[in-house]
This record gives structure tokens, C-alpha cells and sequence, in this order.
């Protein structure tokens, strides 16, 4: 069974990961009221995996190089 902590930790990666392939999505696409829309939808997405990170503790989702809030290390 996992932690709580993990669990966390995990729901925020999951939401990362959704967060990278809206602004993927968003940047190939050539409307520009769609890319705003995708953009938008990844930034909240994005504002939840900190919050969510945060419970996590650490330097968990949400934090990049140095702990630092909103920066995520690119793969």
C-alpha cells in the first residue's frame, strides 16, 4: 500500500506530465484561441501539482533545481 505521501507525490507527477503535453499540444496547434486555451488549462493544472506537491514535502513536483516553486526541469 502506498503512502499518503506517495500518493501525493505521484498524483503530482501525474498532473506534470498532463501539464507538458498541453503545452505541447499547444504549441503544435495553429489557432491561436485554442493555444491560448491549452496554455491556460496547463497553467492551473500546473498551480495544482505545486499545491499538491507541497503536501508531498521535499523537493517533490512543482519544485526544479534548488526547490525552486514553478520551475520544472525539462526530459
Amino acid at each position: 500500500m502506498m503512502s499518503v505521501a506517495g500518493e501525493s507525490a505521484s498524483r503530482a507527477q501525474q498532473l506534470q506530465d498532463r501539464v507538458r503535453e498541453l503545452n505541447e499540444r499547444a504549441e503544435r496547434t495553429s489557432d491561436p484561441k485554442e493555444r491560448r486555451r491549452l496554455h491556460d488549462e496547463a497553467r492551473r493544472m500546473q498551480e495544482q501539482s505545486m499545491k499538491e506537491g507541497g503536501r508531498a514535502g521535499g523537493d517533490g513536483p512543482g519544485r526544479g533545481p534548488g526547490g525552486r516553486q514553478g520551475e520544472f526541469p525539462s526530459r
